[in-house]
């Protein structure tokens, strides 16, 4: 969701998903039937979309309802704000399954939460509840409504990152 001030200056960018799920990730049935070249090219599709989101011009926020799972989570890092639903659960589940991210969260989250914290979540495919994230700093607030929340984020906004 753009959010644009009167001017029609755009002050923000929303990400979200529906009530169950911000994103589930990647489908592991489609990524354990990719060639090498395949699998390459995936992984470098989802750092140009994870790093477009870092560098884009104005504060992005992920609005998180629900799992925010494997590369959900690595495009919610990759948002300057994130702001979870009371529901919401995040996890990196990808060890259990024998896989890596390969989208930039073994970077973001570390650098987030703290090197230790982060590797306890990706070694032991943690899951980790809202509570939990705001405490360690993986989200900026809790909220009932977070895409209301993060209109309200963005409407106060000049249109700049901090």
């Amino acid at each position: 969701m753009r959010i644009e001030a009167e001017s029609g200056e755009l002050k923000g960018l929303i990400i979200t998903g529906n009530d169950k799920f911000f994103s589930a990730g990647a489908d592991l049935n489609e990524i354990s039937a990719l060639t090498a070249a395949q699998a390459f090219e995936f992984s470098r599709a989802g750092q140009v979309l994870m790093r477009a989101i870092d560098n884009f011009p104005v504060p992005v926020i992920a609005a998180i309802r629900g799992y925010c799972m494997g590369g959900g989570m690595d495009l919610a890092l990759a948002c300057d704000y994130r702001i979870a639903a009371p529901n919401t659960i995040f996890g990196h589940r990808g060890a259990s399954l024998g896989v890596m991210t390969g989208w930039g969260g073994t970077q973001r989250l570390p650098r987030l939460i703290g090197k230790a914290r982060a590797m306890q979540m990706f070694l032991l495919a943690e899951m980790v509840k809202a509570d939990e994230a705001l405490r360690i700093g993986l989200v900026d607030r809790i909220a009932d409504d977070p895409i209301k929340d993060g209109f309200v984020l963005a409407e106060k906004s000049d249109g700049r990152k901090s």
